[in-house]
């Protein structure tokens, strides 16, 4: 009896050096609460070929969308522990718990962060005819002429509406919400004279801003980006204004650390294809390549930094 108490407990000792060894050794599936061919979606099926190639068994995304990614998550968070269900985790993650009535998982106790490999900025952006060409220009037109201008988000709560409302409290200036349906109705609108500026997302914006249809004012990433070094970031000016959206890596509570250390490193290699994230960031992606330890400080710190985004906005989903 002894004999098997003591091989017992010498294989549970052994457990998770083993479960790391042979993790995975089935399909991994990659919660997206996303639809296909949204920005967070592609981001997510990038990762997940790379990274199918660097645990040897496939990384499958399946797509889980709907409630601004409330559904998606909620199922992320009742997945088993096991390291076989990973979930992209967008701001949305840490957004919806102060923007909705109620969500059904807590996005600190239900999730463990993993890897933030990539993050994208908003961009300022007018029309090419606006008057104001530049930030100050902006800035003093809607100091002098408050609650005259309106500004267009992707929805209440949404990014852009919480990077908008950031810039005019640290501004100090007055302008008026239209809220639409998503980053490409923020650029119709602006384009269309409907709304004097939005802060999209830096990708969607980047082509009309190259074909000379709408100009950049500034950049919400801490420093100005690579992919338009002539544009000023918000910070520069307005110190805290820096805001990002991103893309993390997240497993349920509870996965054993071998694993979670284990893809955590397999995400890390894949940033070694120099040419691979060269493509990425071309469009103003930022590569953060953020290991665990780092992310989950990270990640604290931008529950508390968007739930007061959601305060200040006044912003509420029934």
């Amino acid at each position: 009896m002894r004999r098997r108490t003591l091989l017992s407990a010498l294989a549970a000792l052994a457990a998770p050096g083993a479960r790391a060894q042979t993790y995975p050794s089935r399909p991994v599936r990659f919660l997206v609460p996303f639809i296909p061919g949204s920005a967070p979606d592609v981001i997510a099926r990038q990762i997940a070929e790379r990274l199918s190639s660097a645990l040897g068994q496939p990384v499958v995304v399946e797509n889980r969308p709907g409630s601004g990614g409330n559904i998606g998550f909620t199922h992320g968070a009742r997945a088993p522990a096991d390291g076989y269900t990973l979930i992209l985790g967008t701001n949305s993650l840490v957004i919806n718990p102060a923007l909705y009535a109620r969500v059904e998982y807590d996005p600190l106790a239900d999730f463990l962060p993993v890897h933030l490999p990539f993050a994208m900025p908003h961009l300022l952006v007018v029309s090419a005819e606006a008057t104001p060409r530049d930030l100050d220009a902006l800035v003093a037109l809607l100091k002098a002429e408050p609650g005259r201008h309106n500004y267009a988000s992707g929805g209440n709560g949404s990014g852009a509406h919480l990077s908008a409302e950031l810039f005019r409290s640290k501004a100090g200036v007055e302008a008026v919400h239209v809220p639409y349906r998503g980053a490409p109705d923020i650029i119709n609108a602006v384009l269309g004279n409907q709304v004097l500026f939005g802060l999209p997302t830096m990708s969607t914006a980047m082509p009309l801003v190259t074909a000379g249809r709408l100009r950049a004012i500034a950049v919400t990433s801490p420093r100005r980006s690579p992919a338009l070094p002539d544009v000023p970031a918000l910070a520069e000016r307005y110190p805290g204004a820096e805001v990002v959206s991103w893309f993390a890596v997240m497993v349920p509570a509870g996965a054993p650390a071998p694993v979670v250390a284990r893809l955590d490193e397999a995400i890390r290699g894949i940033f070694a294809d120099a040419a691979w994230v060269e493509r990425m960031t071309a469009d103003g992606t930022i590569a953060v390549n953020m290991g665990r330890e780092a992310f989950a400080g990270y990640y604290r710190g931008e529950a508390a930094k968007w739930a007061e985004l959601v305060r200040l906005s006044g912003a509420r989903v029934e």
